[in-house]
């Protein structure tokens, strides 16, 4: 169980560091809302712009995050040179993208319809580019299994982040009313999604410079095993090659997947044109932030568990066992984190979404969680492939699920609009999901335990079911949705495992 116990304590340092830092961008939520009315489109705008952000990174990035985890753990690689091929890999392609966007930020600008303003598309170029190339850096903690670091690292970009929105968004306007000549040099109270993304720049340029000691050449390259090395730049071309020939059937992966998490955001205003579109993906943007409680887990989960797999793959019996553990554990709990937010939806709302202008688009919720969770579940499915270095499968799949993804947006956002999305991400990643499943059954199987897994989801379903059946009677409703959580808390400590004896033992 040594496998359990630091899986479970680094989820919780990683879920921990998500979880706060989740909820206090979510405190950022009220503020958007408060000064971006849903008429004024202003929330879509940021929608539309970070669902571009989040492509362009999965592309420069190159999937080398994952191919960092896999050659760095290879006998016959120096983690060393894996390390600095990555960086420069990376690097390189972030200074081309920046430097293409700076170049043709005019026709870029209008094409995507924001001629009036192309700072927007320039800052969140810079941003990008700064971001793609500090993945690598985070990656290596991981590696290292420093997860103190990078999760202090990670709550400094966000306190920050919360900080300057907090003083341009509340403190300015208030300062401009009663003083204007303090502020007025860099305050115009009608840009409002400008400064979300000026801010983001900010974070994204300190976060980089906190992570110098990681990228900066002539310091010292620490192995997993703790060895450490003299770091420097170094071009292993053939190197190169191999990790090349393992990450692009990744970035494909990558590209799909973030595609199933971004495309309806980016094609929502070609599908609704005009004022009217913009105004309703902000009203899907802002529910959907209450959905991505669910993708905390998921992302908290990822860090502990990736580079914990990897380091376990000369062991084939210790992988296979890690892998059905894993896989158990993360549904029990993303399906308990789905009904609590189900539970205390009412509540959510109120704190996060203090706009009931917005209120409207809570009906997705419950729809983007579950699809939230399937995604979850085939990352945690891809395992097979990567480990066998058959990576094109993820590609297939990922690309498949998205293609699903795009015609259930074409067809139907039109006439039923932002629901639509809702239910297009959930049949994409149902797709991958399913056909990563079956075809890893095949080349690699792994004997999940589907009958216990089985009977925590039709649990989960049913209270679900039974939840939105309770009528609203004030504060009782959500004291009847709490026991219901309750209930099922019981059921996985009578059934499965208590964690406390497990943990006890060992």
């Amino acid at each position: 169980m040594s496998f359990l116990k630091s899986l479970l304590k680094d989820t919780a340092l990683y879920g921990l560091t998500s979880i706060v830092g989740r909820f206090l961008n979510y405190l950022l939520v009220p503020v958007y809302t408060k000064v971006m009315p849903a008429v004024s489109g202003e929330y879509g705008v940021v929608t539309n712009m970070y669902a571009y952000t989040a492509l362009i990174l999965a592309v420069l990035t190159f999937g080398m995050e994952t191919t960092f985890f896999r050659f760095a753990n290879k006998a016959e690689e120096n983690p060393r040179d894996v390390y600095s091929t990555a960086l420069l890999t990376v690097g390189g392609l972030s200074l081309l993208f920046l430097t293409l966007v700076l170049t043709f930020l005019t026709p870029i600008s209008q094409s995507l319809g924001y001629g009036a303003h192309p700072e927007y598309i320039a800052i969140m170029a810079i941003i990008v580019a700064i971001d793609a190339f500090a993945c690598i850096p985070f990656s290596y903690l991981r590696y290292q299994q420093k997860a103190k670091k990078f999760c202090t690292l990670k709550m400094v970009n966000i306190l920050v982040n919360i900080g300057l929105n907090i003083f341009v968004f509340l403190d300015c306007p208030r300062i401009y009313q009663s003083h204007p000549e303090l502020i007025s040099w860099f305050y115009n109270p009608e840009y409002l999604a400008g400064y979300v993304f000026a801010i983001n720049l900010i974070t994204s340029v300190i976060t980089l410079f906190l992570l110098m000691k990681e990228w900066m050449p002539f310091g010292q390259f620490h192995t997993s095993s703790g060895q450490s090395l003299p770091f420097r730049y170094v071009w292993d071309r053939q190197l190169f090659r191999r990790m090349f020939k393992y990450s692009y059937p990744v970035l494909i992966l990558s590209i799909a997947g973030i595609l199933n998490q971004t495309m309806d955001k980016i094609i929502y205003p070609f599908l609704v044109p005009g004022a009217e579109g913009v105004r309703q993906l902000g009203i899907y943007g802002a529910a959907a932030k209450i959905a991505m409680i669910m993708a905390m887990f998921t992302q908290a989960f990822r860090y502990a568990y990736e580079p914990i797999i990897f380091n376990k793959s000369k062991d084939k019996d210790d992988t296979v066992k890690s892998n059905i553990l894993g896989m158990k554990y993360f549904i029990i709990f993303t399906l308990l984190g789905f009904l609590c937010v189900i539970a205390w939806l009412d509540i959510f709302k109120v704190l996060l979404i203090r706009n009931q202008d917005y209120w409207e688009g809570l009906v997705v919720v419950p729809i983007v969680m579950a699809a939230e969770i399937m995604m979850g579940i085939y990352f945690n499915l891809s395992f097979w492939y990567k480990l066998i270095d058959k990576t094109l499968w993820g590609a297939l799949f990922s690309v498949i699920g998205c293609l699903v993804l795009l015609t259930v947006n074409v067809i139907f956002v039109p006439r039923y609009g932002f629901i639509a999305c809702a239910w297009a991400g959930f049949c994409g990643y149902a797709t991958c999901m399913l056909l990563s499943y079956f075809v890893g059954q095949k080349k690699n199987p792994i004997p999940y335990d589907l009958k216990s897994i089985g009977s925590y989801v039709l649990l989960a379903a049913a209270l679900f079911v039974s939840m939105t059946q309770i009528p609203d009677v004030g504060i009782w409703t959500i004291i009847i949705k709490t026991a219901h959580v309750i209930f099922f808390l019981a059921f996985l400590c009578l059934k499965d495992f208590p964690f406390w004896r497990l943990l006890k033992r060992h």
